[in-house]
C-alpha cells in the first residue's frame, strides 16, 4: 500500500513530471505508468534549489505541491 504522506524532498533546478495516475514506482515523478490511460504527468519547474514539500494523496488542488488537503479531509472524518 502507497503511502499517502506528503513527501518533503530538496529538488535541483530543473523540470519534473508529477506522477497524477498513482501507479509509479518512482514517488512521487511519473515512471511512466500512466501509458494507456487517460492521465498525463503534470510537468513542472524548480528554480531554487530547495526542500519543497509534494503532494502524494493525488488531491491537491495546487499540483505537485501539498495543499494540506488530505489532512484537512482526516480531520473533518475523525
Amino acid at each position: 500500500m502507497k503511502k499517502q504522506m506528503p513527501l518533503t524532498l530538496e529538488l535541483e533546478p530543473g523540470t519534473y513530471h508529477w506522477c497524477t495516475c498513482g501507479n509509479t514506482k518512482n514517488e512521487p515523478f511519473c515512471d511512466g505508468s500512466h501509458k494507456g490511460t487517460a492521465k498525463v504527468p503534470h510537468m513542472f519547474k524548480i528554480i531554487l534549489k530547495r526542500k519543497y514539500v509534494l503532494c502524494n494523496c493525488y488531491l491537491t488542488r495546487n499540483p505537485p505541491f501539498c495543499d494540506g488537503v488530505c489532512r484537512r479531509i482526516k480531520e473533518e472524518g475523525a
